[in-house]
């Protein structure tokens, strides 16, 4: 599936140019203004947000500062375009958690190349939290925010790491979010559905009890959920591209 983005601007001819450049690569919604692209935020998953700074009803700097204190979109990266060229204008937006800023006129193809500059280092960190056994979850945070959602999140499922089945409306009740948002929320910042999420927790969780050394394999594939050690064993090379007893053996040769 193509990333989404969420082009916000008032101009109606800009946003059709810029919506026409860019809907050759990436699926594209369109908004008027800060308000209705809140709306489609909550009903869609966007994957970055282009947002004029000058607009009547919502302004782009308030629409940034929106997006960047909610725990619901804070992880989208938001490029604000303006036709403002002062210094002040460029910190402000910067401050409120912008991710670029682009001065009108600007060139398509410098906007192209930030948009996927953005998504591309968006994926390399999801990448590298997927494939590294003991990187932390809080590598993909973009925003304090992000960092706070994936320390609960994951404190919530260590905390009922040994259950077999895992409740996910138990999650969003203790994550306070609906499943859709949450859902959303974790897609977008980790490519993972939740229970794909719960399933490589349980395995990073596996990867740091077999590195503290003091426990067995069989031990530590039930203290993580897993019913028998064979299918953990399975979903441990899978994940890793190591079976657990070469993963130890590899940690036991680091340590000497």
């Amino acid at each position: 599936m193509r990333p989404t983005l969420l082009i916000v601007e008032d101009n109606e001819e800009m946003l059709d140019f810029i919506a026409g450049d860019l809907s050759e690569r990436y699926a594209v919604q369109k908004a008027a203004n800060g308000k209705e692209a809140l709306a489609i935020l909550q009903e869609q998953t966007v994957h970055l947000i282009i947002s004029d700074v000058m607009m009547p009803e919502m302004d782009g700097f308030e629409f940034c500062r929106l997006i960047k204190s909610s725990v619901d979109y804070s992880h989208i990266p938001v490029v604000l375009l303006t036709a403002k060229n002062a210094l002040q204008s460029k910190i402000q937006g910067l401050e409120l958690g912008a991710d670029a800023y682009i001065e009108k006129p600007f060139s398509p193809e410098f906007l192209q190349a930030q948009v996927a500059n953005l998504l591309a280092n968006r994926d390399k960190l999801k990448d590298y939290f997927a494939n590294s056994p003991l990187v932390h979850i809080r590598s993909m945070a973009h925003t304090k925010s992000d960092e706070q959602f994936l320390e609960t999140l994951r404190g919530i499922i260590y905390e009922h790491i040994e259950e077999e089945e895992l409740d996910v409306e138990m999650i969003a009740r203790k994550m306070n979010m609906s499943r859709p948002t949450l859902y959303r929320k974790i897609k977008s910042l980790s490519n993972l559905t939740l229970h794909e999420l719960i399933n490589l927790s349980r395995l990073k969780r596996a990867a740091e009890l077999l590195a503290s050394g003091d426990y067995k394999i069989f031990e530590v594939a039930a203290m993580v959920g897993f019913r028998s050690q064979t299918n953990f064993g399975r979903s441990f090379a899978k994940q890793f591209g190591v079976s657990p007893s070469a993963y130890n053996q590899q940690l036991r040769q680091d340590n000497r």
